[in-house]
């Protein structure tokens, strides 16, 4: 028997969760503070296999789940809102939506500030320099601050794979190197 939910069903239980998160520290005014708790708790999913395995694994009672969370909570200096919100999602068994629960929080703040994030694949690390001639360019085209997330992709030759929400540009060469592909076939 299948135990295991599909990722809609996730992604839609860790978007209420965030809501609710989001809502009480709106209303607590503790944004800011909400901030800190989620690159905190980020930095402990990335450094720690322990806390990762805890959150994952089904071998851990709800009961100890809990425990341990409310520990890290404490040792991370988190604010009252997440240790309960994490308490309640131990009691839950909803633990292993918390890297969905942090990304929902992380676009909430985004649009509560105005802001939206694009992802940018580049053949190589872009400079300073053109990263905000980017991200102004980007901002001039969708009237929000755009916080770029960047990565490189050396398969790609030269260019630029921009995703900012549900659009996509492609100026890599290799998708030029596509369509002129795909125009000859026509002609031809």
């Amino acid at each position: 028997m299948d135990v295991s939910e599909p990722a809609s069903i996730s992604s839609g239980i860790a978007a209420r969760y965030a809501k609710a998160v989001f809502d009480l520290a709106v209303e607590g005014r503790k944004l800011k503070a909400l901030e800190s708790d989620i690159a905190a708790l980020e930095a402990a999913l990335q450094e720690s296999a322990d806390l990762r395995e805890l959150i994952s694994s089904p071998i851990h009672s709800r009961e100890d789940q809990e425990k341990a969370m409310l520990a890290v909570a404490g040792k991370l200096g988190l604010t009252d809102i997440m240790k309960n919100a994490l308490a309640l999602m131990a009691q839950k068994g909803r633990l292993s939506l918390l890297p969905q629960l942090l990304d929902a929080l992380k676009r909430a703040i985004a649009e509560a500030k105005g802001e939206i994030t694009a992802e940018v694949i580049a053949a190589k690390a872009l400079t300073k320099a053109q990263a905000d001639k980017l991200a102004r360019a980007l901002k001039a085209s969708t009237g929000k601050k755009v916080k770029l997330n960047m990565s490189v992709d050396q398969d790609l030759i030269g260019g630029l794979v921009i995703k900012l929400g549900s659009k996509m540009i492609d100026t890599t060469i290799a998708s030029k190197l596509d369509s002129l592909q795909n125009a000859m076939k026509e002609v031809g």
